[in-house]
């Protein structure tokens, strides 16, 4: 079979699967190697697949697809990107490369943007921004001669302002929720890491003393001291399964199960408006008021240290005005020449 394309992956309670596809970016094939599904399934994906015509886009999609840039991704950011990537496709994939340095172009691709924000602005603004992603990589590889939606600008502006876990936020989850979602709580706010990560970090990542990963979505190291709370509950925790968090039924948590089981303890402990990866933002928040550096917080959470200024100049620390008052504190302490309280 010409073209056929492996991927291996390894699943949440530590075992290996195989998935295989008719072509790298194409469909993927059901069954086993050699069953007759499985052969049916790879004849008619060959079958429909037309030869791209040289100097269209769709070349450059096909190119992109099959690069190490988008097969080292996550495999659920692989899966979003080809959400989007179908949808150009099917807009512009016999657009010529030709026109790319047309400045009629940009305004080309931004009205498409503003034809799917009627729909949802925040999916829209996705979409184009893969399609930069994807362009910006073809100009890089000459394959283009200019990204014409570089810096379009978003339709959808997302206010996080609010969206901080008080502490009677949190006294309210944690008296309401079940201690495995509780557990998945206090890890969230303790090491700020996504989601994704810790549904999926295994007991050998933690050591007693500090915990250990590799952040899926950025492949970022982080190494992250463990808390007295956090310490406290993990110790106390009874190992079920491989993976720290887990099911009432000792079975690591799919994404689509942890979520709605999230949704059902927010909805019984009173609590709207916050997610689960508002944690994330949360974390760093307290952090700073605990009066540590940018460079600090950034080692802890695995941001960029531009990315924790942005969060805490944008979102977060203007709400806060506790740290007013500590700064005023701070310089009446300096003016009168005292030792800077705590």
């Amino acid at each position: 079979m010409k073209g056929l394309n492996r991927v291996g992956k390894k699943l949440a309670d530590g075992s290996r699967v195989t998935y295989y596809y008719a072509w790298k970016g194409g469909p993927r094939l059901p069954g086993k190697p050699g069953s007759p599904e499985f052969v049916a399934a790879y004849n008619q994906a060959i079958a429909t697949r037309v030869e791209v015509p040289a100097g269209t886009l769709q070349s450059v999609l096909n190119a992109y697809q099959e690069s190490p840039r988008f097969t080292d991704l996550a495999a659920h950011t692989r899966r979003d990107y080809l959400k989007m990537i179908r949808k150009i496709e099917a807009e512009y994939g016999d657009f010529p490369l030709s026109a790319m340095g047309d400045r009629r172009t940009r305004g080309e691709f931004l009205a498409w943007r503003d034809r799917l924000a009627i729909t949802s602005r925040r999916q829209a603004d996705y979409a184009l921004s893969v399609l930069a992603l994807i362009l910006a990589w073809g100009f890089n590889r000459g394959l283009i001669v200019t990204n014409p939606v570089e810096r379009p600008g978003k339709t959808y502006r997302a206010t996080r302002v609010e969206s901080v876990w008080s502490r009677d936020d949190e006294e309210r989850f944690l008296k309401a929720a079940p201690d495995h979602i509780s557990l998945a709580f206090m890890l969230a706010l303790w090491t700020g890491q996504r989601q994704g990560d810790l549904l999926r970090l295994p007991w050998s990542a933690y050591d007693g003393e500090t915990i250990r990963l590799r952040q899926s979505k950025t492949g970022v190291r982080v190494t992250v001291p463990v808390g007295a709370p956090l310490k406290a509950l993990l110790d106390a925790t009874k190992k079920t399964t491989v993976t720290i968090l887990a099911t009432t039924r000792a079975t690591a948590w799919t994404e689509s199960g942890f979520r709605a089981s999230w949704r059902t303890a927010c909805k019984a402990a009173g609590v709207e408006g916050l997610t689960f990866h508002d944690l994330r933002g949360t974390a760093v928040t307290r952090l700073a008021q605990a009066g540590c550096t940018t460079p600090e917080i950034a080692t802890l959470t695995g941001h960029s240290l531009k990315h924790v200024e942005s969060i805490l100049d944008a979102h977060y620390l203007k709400r806060d005005s506790s740290l007013g008052v500590t700064a005023i504190r701070k310089r009446e302490a300096h003016e009168a020449g005292t030792k800077i309280p705590n």
